[in-house]
């Protein structure tokens, strides 16, 4: 084995062209931004400043001292440079939404078929009319004029990727619809690519490369959402088993990239088609967490996607196009393979009943090729098929149409939100990607099947979005019947687990810390003084690592009938927002009417009016007030909202439960011991003591849960019911 390590004076070159490479692309990166535009056109900007088009002619002793003709220092900043990209797509395949293009399956299909054979059919017939002085020497005319075809079929992902995702469009429908063409783009593209590779190096196809290729993609897609779905969902499940280690999730993703680009790679199609399939199949994990791929997207978007768009620019010498023939040309293949293209994604769009903005939208999104339509001038230059004049010309058609298209796009995108229908899904999803505690994220319910955890279940049930995945815990070494639990869930998407053991609160803590996001406990009615409820759900509440909901049922027999009636206390803290969302949620679901209480304490009704003398505190408290009921109403919660002093808080939540007949109190507080017991406050206590209606306490993790042991004593003999 031959490893010789780069010289000193090509280290010193390296790190000299990699900085100047990553000073130039965040630069003009961050200029664009300024001037409203993606930071991605200033980053392609960068590469043809500081390439052969620019420097190489203002400074050309500077630029061939930077960027020298050495394969050691090709391969090094190219490498970079890939490897950015892979984590790009990566970051992409991330918030791709299958179930989203699943629904628009239709309209991904035809929208796909329209932007390939349009700008195939198109490119043919420019290869083919093309005067002979663009041919490479001694290729033929059908084979060139294929090779063009191939080349202006494709789109170029990252670039899609990048442009959708600086201006936030990567959840619209025809942003998931961009990604969807985009990838089939791409997958047939390079198939094609080594179709006509397999013509020009030999004459004829070889089939053989051909059906790996086409068999080897077949069985990859068959792994990655099996075998591969499963390795991952236990490699994810083992980081958060073990405490959810950064380093951990991290090298899990890292791995998953790299495997399936290199099985991609070995089918050649590219090693960042399996990069995007990787982050697709880490996003649908039910042990995911964005928080595990964020150190990775802002690391991507700050370093490596910059450097690999900026050397992109680095292969073009916009000097070529002084010759007048290859000029026009160029400007010919930019037409064709613009038009056709937006042409094609709007013959798709409209065959699958679309909008003519969102075609038009879909058009300009695919019309951008990038850098891996450079990547393929490159290998037909390679090849042979192409000359310097042909490469120049698909090189400058790839940078062009880049560059035009975030401006085109926030052209044709302006004051067009969409449909109802997605404006309503794009709120929703924004709505819960900022809530504290009703998220999309899975809930965890323990059960033994009794009907502390039937209230539980109802309240998730009439609460949480439809697309919640459930979790129902089981704990112990007898069978437990859980279809009446299921049947307060219908329509939902529940599972069950059963842990084997007696240590339920530990079995609960650890089964939480596997990629849930809240967990919902139900309690009977009678307290267990000093607990809150009782000594296994103080436990568990008090060592939670995530927020956690305890539903104590009411004091009456049987399940509620309904909860027509709701007292919700208002505070400016997390938890509280936390009860907000579950009050305003559960208002707007089945019509519950809302009474939002904040309670000024410590004055008494004598002196409440003093309180417009204290203008801070004044103010918190309208700041506290009009948020609740801003965001009641941004639910469509039918909401009341009430504003009184008193001495105590408990006594005026008990007072106004009783006036308003309420059949359900959300509470809310924060997890922290108090002589040894979890303690959230005497307000909760006092009114979990004197209502008998259902209470919900919405509770948050105090700033120092780290899931070691309370001093709460556990509870191994009794469950929630």
């Amino acid at each position: 084995m031959n490893l010789n390590p780069p010289t000193e004076h090509q280290l010193l070159v390296f790190w000299v062209g990699l900085l100047v490479i990553l000073v130039a692309a965040r630069l003009l990166g961050t200029l664009m931004q300024r001037i409203g535009q993606p930071a991605v056109v200033g980053e392609l900007a960068a590469g043809l400043i500081i390439g052969p088009s620019v420097l190489g002619r203002v400074a050309p002793d500077v630029f061939d001292w930077l960027f020298p003709a050495d394969d050691v220092q090709t391969a090094m900043l190219f490498t970079v440079g890939w490897l950015g990209v892979l984590l790009l797509l990566v970051a992409t395949g991330f918030e791709t939404d299958l179930g989203l293009i699943g629904r628009l399956g239709r309209a991904a299909t035809l929208v796909s078929a329209g932007s390939l054979i349009v700008p195939a059919l198109a490119g043919f017939a420019v290869g083919w009319f093309i005067p002979s002085a663009f041919l490479g020497e001694g290729t033929e005319r059908y084979i060139f004029a294929l090779f063009i075809a191939a080349a202006l079929s494709i789109s170029s992902l990252p670039v899609i990727a990048k442009i959708l995702s600086e201006m936030g469009l990567m959840r619209r429908n025809f942003g998931q619809l961009t990604l969807a063409a985009g990838m089939a783009n791409d997958v047939v593209g390079w198939i094609a690519l080594g179709f006509i590779a397999g013509l020009a190096q030999a004459g004829g196809v070889k089939f053989d490369k051909l059906a790996i290729t086409l068999g080897g993609l077949v069985i990859f897609f068959g792994f990655a959402f099996t075998l591969g779905q499963r390795a991952v969902d236990s490699a994810l499940r083992r980081v958060r088993a073990n405490g959810d280690d950064p380093l951990a999730g991290l090298s899990v993703i890292l791995v998953t990239a790299l495997t399936f680009g290199v099985i991609t790679q070995w089918l050649h199609v590219e090693a960042v088609l399996g990069a995007f399939v990787a982050g697709v199949i880490l996003a649908r994990s039910r042990f995911g967490d964005h928080g595990l791929i964020q150190p990775l997207e802002t690391m991507t978007a700050a370093v490596f996607a910059p450097v690999f768009f900026a050397t992109a620019g680095l292969r073009v010498d916009l000097g070529l196009l002084a010759d007048m023939e290859t000029l026009a040309w160029g400007a010919i293949v930019l037409g064709a393979a613009s038009i056709s293209k937006f042409v094609g994604s709007i013959l798709g769009a409209r065959l699958s009943l679309l909008p003519t903005r969102e075609g038009a939208a879909l058009g300009v999104g695919l019309n951008a090729r990038g850098a891996l339509e450079i990547v393929i001038a490159t290998v037909g230059l390679s090849l042979g098929v192409l000359n310097e004049r042909s490469y120049t010309v698909i090189v400058l058609m790839a940078m062009a149409t880049s560059m035009l298209a975030p401006p085109l796009l926030r052209r044709v995108l302006a004051g067009w939100q969409g449909d109802p229908e997605e404006r309503r899904r794009i709120d929703l999803e924004n709505q819960l990607d900022s809530n504290a505690i009703v998220t999309s994220g899975r809930v965890l319910i323990p059960t033994t099947g009794g009907l502390s955890s039937i209230v539980a279940a109802q309240i998730v049930g009439l609460t949480w979005p439809e697309s919640t995945e459930i979790q129902l815990l089981t704990v112990g070494d007898e069978p437990v019947d859980l279809d009446a639990v299921r049947n307060v869930l219908p329509g939902r998407t529940v599972e069950h687990f059963h842990r084997p053991g007696t240590n339920i609160a530990d079995a609960i803590l650890d089964e939480s810390r596997l990629g849930y996001a809240a967990i919902v406990i139900g309690s009977d009615a009678n307290r267990s003084a000093p607990h809150l409820v009782s000594p296994l759900v103080d436990d568990v509440v008090n060592r939670a690592t995530i927020p956690a909901v305890v539903v104590r049922r009411p004091n009456i027999p049987g399940l509620p009938w309904a909860f027509s009636r709701a007292v919700l206390p208002l505070s400016g803290s997390e938890a509280s927002r936390g009860a907000q969302e579950i009050g305003a949620y559960l208002s707007a679901n089945i019509g519950t009417h809302l009474h939002q209480l904040h309670i000024a304490t410590g004055a008494s009704p004598l002196v409440s009016g003093l309180l417009r003398d204290h203008a801070p505190r004044q103010s918190a408290v309208r700041h506290i007030v009009n948020a609740a009921s801003d965001f009641a109403t941004r639910l469509g919660a039918n909401h009341t909202t009430i504003v009184e002093s008193g001495e105590n808080a408990g006594d005026s939540i008990v007072r106004t439960a009783g006036d308003v007949g309420a059949d359900i109190v959300i509470l809310s507080g924060t997890s922290r011991t108090g002589g040894g017991d979890l303690f959230l406050g005497h307000t909760i206590h006092h009114v979990l003591d004197r209502i008998d209606a259902t209470v919900v306490v919405a509770i948050t993790p105090g700033p120092e849960r780290d899931g070691t042991e309370s001093l709460v004593e556990s509870s191994e003999s009794t469950v929630p019911a």
